[in-house]
C-alpha cells in the first residue's frame, strides 16, 4: 500500500459482495518477507540434503494448512483443503525435485517451479488464473518454512478493524477472526472469488475490485458498506456513526430472525444452508436454516490420493443427513475438475479448463466414480429421509435423464444444477427427467457473460446482478412453476437479503446460503410482501447494468 496521505474525504467504489456497514481503523499487511536466496549451483554432495530440506518444508506447511482444514468448515475447509493438496502436488514437487538435482537450493528450486506453474496457470486463464495466488503463497510459506522464519499472513490488529489488500491467499482469509477483522476490501478478486466467498461464511462485510484502494493509508479511519459496494475514507463523524446505527438495527432485527423462510404475508419459502461436511452441518443446524439446500462433497475427494471407498463416502455423508433428520438435504455429487482437480481422475490436460471436463463430465469419463458415490449416499440415507441428489455441470437434457436413472435407481430423489445457459434455456425438457433444479449463479453469470468468474477487471459482468443473468433465472424458475417442480438457488446471490427477495419474486421456491447468512436472508424475507418481492423483480427485468438494477430493487423493498 502507498504511504501517500489524502488530506480528503473520498468514496471509493467496488463490487459489493456481502452486506453489512462498519467503521474501524485501517489495517494494511506488511510486505511479506522475502528470504535471501543462494543462486549459487549447490555442490553435489549436499543435493540430498537440500532435497531432505525441501521435502521436509512442503510437509510442514501441507500439515498446517491440513490441520487448519480440519479445524474450519464450509468453503473456509474446503479451500485450506484444496491448498494443503496443492502443497505436496506431484506436478510442482516434482519440478522443484529436478532443479534440486541439478544444483540449485530447495529456495531457488521452489520459486523457479512456482514461476513455471504461475505461468502456465496465467495462461490458461478461467479459474485456474485464480490458483496463482494459492501457488504463490504456498511458495512464501515454504521459504518461510526453509528459512526459519515465520509464517506469513495477516497482521492480527489491536482494535477491530478494516483490512484492505491488494489480494488475499485464501488461507489467509479463512484465518481472520471476525471480532478483530470486522470488514474486508480488496482491489483484486470478483463476487465469487475465494476471499468472497470466505468472507460470506465469516460474515464479514466485504468490498472486492475496489478502484483507488492502494491510496488508503493504514490507521486511517474508513467507513465500508457492503451492500452498495462504497468505501468512504475519513467520512464525517456524525454521518458515519448514522450509518452503523441503522444497520445495527438490522443486525438485531436478523439476529432475533427465527425461521421459518416466508414472506411477511406467508408465503413460503425455504431458506436453507449450504455446508461442507458434519461439523459445517451442525454449525448450520444451530441456525435457523430449514435444511440443507447444498451440500459440497468436494472435500472428500479433494486431498485423496486414492479414490475414498464407499463406506468412507457413507460416514462422511451420513453425518450431515444427521444433523438435520427431519428436514430437507440437497447433495451435489461431485464438482471437480477446472480449479478443482482430482489425483485419481486421470484429468485430461486442457487448453480451458472451465470449459472442459468438469463436474458431470467427470462421470461420463468414469462411470464408477459417480456409481460409487450414489452408492456412498444410498447407504448413508438407510434408516433416514432420504437426501435430493443432484449434478452440477448438466448442459443437456440427454445428460439429466442418464444421471437421473442412476439416481432413481437407488431410491433417492434426482435434480440437477442450472449453471450452464443451455441447460436454463431448456429447462422445460430437462425438468421431464428430475424433480427439482437449483441455480448455481456464481458459474451461471460466469458462463451466461464470457467472464472469468475470478478477475477483478470483469467483477462487474459476473455480479449476480447482471439482468442477463436474472433473466435466464426468472425463465429457469417460469419452467419449474409450469411443471409443478421447485427450483432453488444456492450460489452466491443467495447470500445477498435483497437479491434474494428478487429471486423470490422471479418464482425462486427456494434460497441456499452460507449458515452465516441465512439469518440476513431470512430476516429480510420476512420483512416485505411476495407482491413488494415480485414488483422488485419486474422493476429490476427492465434495467441493463447491475448497479440499476440494485437501485431499482431497493426503490421498492427499501
Amino acid at each position: 500500500m502507498s504511504a501517500q496521505v489524502k488530506s480528503s474525504r473520498q468514496v471509493l467504489r467496488g463490487t459489493p459482495v456481502v452486506p453489512g456497514v462498519v467503521l474501524g481503523p485501517a489495517v494494511v499487511p506488511g510486505p511479506r518477507v522475502e528470504p535471501a536466496i543462494d543462486t549459487e549451483l549447490v555442490p553435489a554432495a549436499d543435493r540430498d540434503a537440500q532435497l531432505q530440506a525441501f521435502g521436509r518444508a512442503t510437509t510442514a506447511v501441507a500439515k498446517r494448512l491440513q490441520d487448519r482444514a480440519a479445524v474450519s468448515s464450509g468453503s473456509a475447509s474446503e479451500v485450506l483443503a484444496a491448498n494443503a493438496a496443492m502443497a505436496t502436488d506431484r506436478g510442482w514437487l516434482g519440478a522443484a525435485e529436478k532443479l534440486i538435482a541439478t544444483g540449485s537450493s530447495a529456495a531457488a528450486a521452489a520459486v523457479a517451479a512456482t514461476a513455471q506453474f504461475a505461468d502456465l496457470f496465467a495462461k490458461l486463464g478461467g479459474l485456474m488464473a485464480e490458483r496463482v495466488t494459492d501457488l504463490n503463497d504456498i511458495r512464501d510459506r515454504v521459504l518461510a518454512e526453509l528459512s526459519g522464519l515465520p509464517e506469513p499472513g495477516v497482521p492480527v490488529p489491536d482494535v477491530p478493524s478494516v483490512l484492505l489488500a491488494d489480494d488475499l491467499a485464501p488461507a489467509d482469509t479463512a484465518g481472520l477472526d471476525p471480532s478483530l477483522i470486522i470488514g474486508l476490501a480488496t482491489s483484486l478478486g470478483g463476487p465469487t472469488s475465494h476471499t468472497a466467498i470466505i468472507a460470506r461464511q465469516l460474515g464479514i462485510p466485504c468490498v472486492v475490485a475496489v478502484i483507488g484502494l492502494e491510496s488508503v493509508v493504514a490507521g486511517t479511519q474508513v467507513l465500508i458498506d457492503g451492500g452498495t459496494g462504497e468505501l468512504t475514507v475519513s467520512p464525517d463523524v456524525e454521518v458515519a456513526a448514522k450509518a452503523v446505527a441503522a444497520h445495527q438495527l438490522i443486525a438485531a432485527r436478523t439476529a432475533a430472525w427465527s425461521g421459518p423462510g416466508a414472506t411477511s404475508d406467508g408465503h413460503r419459502v425455504d431458506v436453507l444452508a449450504n455446508v461442507q461436511d458434519g461439523a459445517g452441518a451442525r454449525v448450520a443446524a444451530g441456525t435457523a436454516a430449514g435444511g440443507v439446500g447444498l451440500f459440497r462433497t468436494e472435500l472428500c475427494f479433494l486431498d485423496r490420493e486414492k479414490e475414498p471407498t464407499v463406506d468412507e463416502q457413507a460416514a462422511i455423508y451420513r453425518e450431515v443427513i444427521e444433523a438435520f433428520p427431519e428436514s430437507k438435504v440437497v447433495l451435489r455429487t461431485l464438482d471437480a475438475g477446472s480449479d478443482k482437480p482430482l489425483r485419481f481422475a486421470n484429468h485430461p490436460d486442457e487448453a480451458n479448463p472451465a470449459l472442459g471436463v468438469r463436474g458431470i463430465r467427470i462421470a461420463a469419463r468414469d462411470n464408477g466414480i459417480l456409481d460409487r458415490q450414489l452408492d456412498g449416499v444410498a447407504a448413508a440415507a438407510e434408516g433416514l429421509r432420504a437426501p435430493w441428489v443432484m449434478a452440477p455441470m448438466i448442459s443437456t437434457a440427454a445428460e439429466a435423464k442418464w444421471f437421473a436413472d442412476k439416481v432413481r435407481e437407488r431410491g433417492l430423489v434426482p435434480g440437477v444444477m442450472i449453471e450452464v445457459p443451455a441447460a436454463a434455456l431448456l429447462a422445460e425438457r430437462i425438468l421431464e427427467h428430475v424433480e427439482f433444479l437449483s441455480i448455481g449463479t456464481n458459474d451461471l453469470a460466469q458462463y451466461t457473460m464470457a467472464a472469468d468468474r475470478m478477475s477483478a477487471d470483469l467483477a462487474e459482468l459476473t455480479d449476480p446482478w447482471q439482468p442477463a443473468v436474472l433473466s435466464l433465472v426468472a425463465r429457469t424458475a417460469a419452467a419449474g412453476a409450469a411443471a409443478g417442480k421447485p427450483v432453488g438457488v444456492c450460489g452466491e446471490a443467495a447470500a445477498d437479503p435483497l437479491l434474494a427477495c428478487v429471486l423470490v419474486g422471479l418464482g425462486v421456491t427456494s434460497l441456499s446460503a452460507a449458515a452465516s447468512a441465512v439469518a440476513g436472508v431470512g430476516a429480510k424475507l420476512g420483512s416485505v410482501t411476495l407482491d413488494e418481492c415480485r414488483r422488485a423483480a419486474a422493476a429490476v427485468s427492465q434495467t441493463s447494468d447491475p448497479a440499476s438494477a440494485r437501485e431499482a430493487a431497493r426503490a421498492v423493498l427499501g
